[in-house]
């Protein structure tokens, strides 16, 4: 009850500075300690067992939140069923020049041009390490410098590095704020990208280390006709899961100032183009390669749907931000109640079975 009062008052403060000094002062606060912690973090219909790994639920923050690996554990204390640090790069980098992260407070969205800002592998693998014995899902996410000669090479150092603290990786090919980095989605280059990740981890497993999953996380503003001929290259490359999506460059039912800001769109605007994404991309692979479904989560139902959507596990980030950290438990317990009221033996029933309606919406 207390941390309730805290958050109907301090919300509304945060909103009332610059976001990124309101996101900085957040992570100050719960590397602090002072979060709310759920005793009951999971239960058995919203337990999943997906690319080896046990979720308690399947709810967590996407990268972006905790870029240099500062609070995983507060997030799985809060109730997260994972946590996924990053984006991280070989090299710090400071990103793109500030202001550089824009609240569009009527329509619950934001938009930045952030630019992989972060302090580089070994400040997070510091505190991975710090962490290690701590349990619970830490995935890593992981890109390139924007300066880099070798883009892939970056990716490949990037796993080398952390494959010992990471329980997953996230490939991300998605930002639209590193210039080129989403060409790395055609086809003929996810060969090379993703070809290459796959044999160094074939090596880490030969020299005796356990099998980490790895996951390509794709942008919603691919065209249509390359949604197939993407997903059959993934596949093809054994990828572990996919995540959908990244924020868009499209700016569905945004006018004014917002409008003209360069950078990528999260938020309640997303939704609807990011979930039809992911129903596509869950038709493409045959609902084989398990999803995560990200993009405009801000309500118990929207989380909902994205499930019905394709995706076995979520993410979401803007919608705390108007929202508040009650959303993740609101939403784990939507779920579980949906599970008991339709007779449901796991969460994993509810996977896809709209994908068809969501896969027919217009890409928006």
């Amino acid at each position: 009850m207390m941390f309730d009062a805290l958050a109907k008052i301090s919300q509304p403060m945060l909103l009332a500075l610059p976001p990124e000094d309101a996101h900085e002062m957040t992570l100050r606060v719960l590397e602090l300690g002072l979060h709310p912690r759920e005793s009951r973090v999971g239960s058995k219909l919203l337990h999943q067992r997906l690319f080896g790994l046990d979720f308690p639920n399947p709810l967590g923050v996407a990268a972006g939140f905790d870029k240099d690996g500062r609070v995983p554990d507060a997030l799985l204390a809060m109730g997260c069923g994972f946590a996924e640090i990053g984006t991280v790069t070989p090299k710090p980098q400071a990103g793109n020049p500030t202001p550089r992260v824009f609240r569009l407070i009527k329509q619950r969205a934001v938009i930045n041009r952030l630019g992989f800002n972060n302090g580089g592998h070994d400040a997070a693998l510091r505190r991975l390490q710090a962490r290690a014995r701590n349990g619970g899902i830490v995935g890593v996410n992981i890109g390139a410098n924007k300066d880099a000669e070798d883009r892939v090479g970056d990716y490949v150092q990037g796993l080398q590095t952390f494959y010992d603290v990471a329980s997953y990786f996230t490939v991300n090919i998605s930002s639209p704020n590193t210039p080129g980095l989403r060409d790395l989605q055609a086809p003929e280059a996810l060969d090379e990208l993703v070809g290459r990740i796959m044999e160094a981890r074939s090596k880490l497993i030969d020299d005796g280390k356990p099998q980490r999953p790895v996951i390509v996380k794709i942008a919603p503003d691919i065209a249509e006709e390359d949604v197939q001929p993407i997903c059959d290259r993934l596949v093809a490359h054994s990828v572990d899961g996919i995540a959908v999506s990244n924020t868009t460059i499209t700016r569905p039912g945004i006018i004014g100032e917002g409008a003209r800001q360069a950078g990528g769109l999260s938020g309640r605007p997303l939704f609807p183009r990011a979930t039809a994404m992911l129903a596509r991309v869950y038709q493409a692979t045959g609902g084989k390669v398990p999803l995560i479904g990200i993009g405009g989560i801000d309500s118990p139902e929207k989380a909902l749907q994205k499930m019905e959507a394709g995706a076995s596990l979520i993410q979401l980030y803007t919608g705390l931000i108007y929202e508040g950290q009650g959303l993740i438990g609101r939403i784990n317990a939507h779920l579980e109640e949906t599970c008991r009221k339709e007779g449901l033996k796991s969460l994993g029933e509810i996977t896809g079975r709209q994908a068809s309606h969501w896969a027919g919406q217009p890409l928006e």
